[in-house]
């Protein structure tokens, strides 16, 4: 019975009917368009343009070329963990062998004012250090930053991960990661922590996760 109605069909009404459909498509893809078009320029702003009128402290950088890869970690104490247990929270990361000589010292500080620092949004950040290395962590400096996570991590993978200003390593650097697991900012050697701040402080503003 349906074939027979579909072979004594109106062709007009056929073709009327396809019309339709094109119209509709057409419609639905322009209000798709229309909802994504904000996130479109903003990404293509972000990762093109990148204007000239943006004071960030921190150089940005583009997480598409740096995806955080398996760096086979685990907790001091040999429990697997690693830096997607994070997700939902911004991180920042400094790298280091366990000796934590002075500078090593200095960043473990920093990274603990600065979080400190945001106030009630502080909950939002995590502090994570990753040993390059097997040796022990002194137990004092584990007590002096307390809440500072240490993974130990595989030191080649880490360093063909991470990257870095010309004439520096990935020691010299404090490193930021989004709630997504981006990581989307890197503060130069010897950082200004009040400039650090206001990138950081920006950042949790503008964010609605994490």
């Amino acid at each position: 019975m349906t074939d027979n109605l579909k072979a004594g069909a109106n062709p007009a009404d056929a073709a009327a009917d396809q019309k339709r459909r094109r119209v509709g498509r057409w419609k639905m893809l322009a209000v798709v368009a229309v909802c994504a078009a904000p996130m479109i320029a903003s990404y293509f702003t972000y990762y093109v343009i990148k204007p000239e009128s943006r004071n960030n402290y921190g150089a940005l950088i583009d997480p598409r070329q740096y995806p955080i890869p398996d760096l086979g970690s685990s907790a001091l104490d040999g429990a697997k963990a690693g830096l997607g247990d994070y997700r939902g929270k911004w991180i920042m990361l400094q790298v280091d062998g366990a000796d934590c000589a002075a500078a090593c010292r200095n960043k473990l500080f920093t990274m603990r004012q600065l979080r400190l620092m945001q106030g009630k949004e502080m909950e939002r950040i995590e502090r994570v250090w990753l040993v390059t290395d097997k040796a022990p962590v002194e137990t004092m400096l584990i007590r002096e930053y307390d809440g500072t996570d240490m993974l130990r991590v595989d030191a080649g993978k880490l360093k063909a991960w991470l990257p870095v200003e010309q004439g520096t390593s990935v020691e010299d650097h404090i490193y930021l990661i989004d709630p997504l697991g981006n990581l989307m900012m890197r503060f130069p050697k010897d950082p200004d922590p009040g400039k650090m701040k206001k990138d950081i402080s920006k950042l949790l503003r503008a964010s609605a996760i994490g």
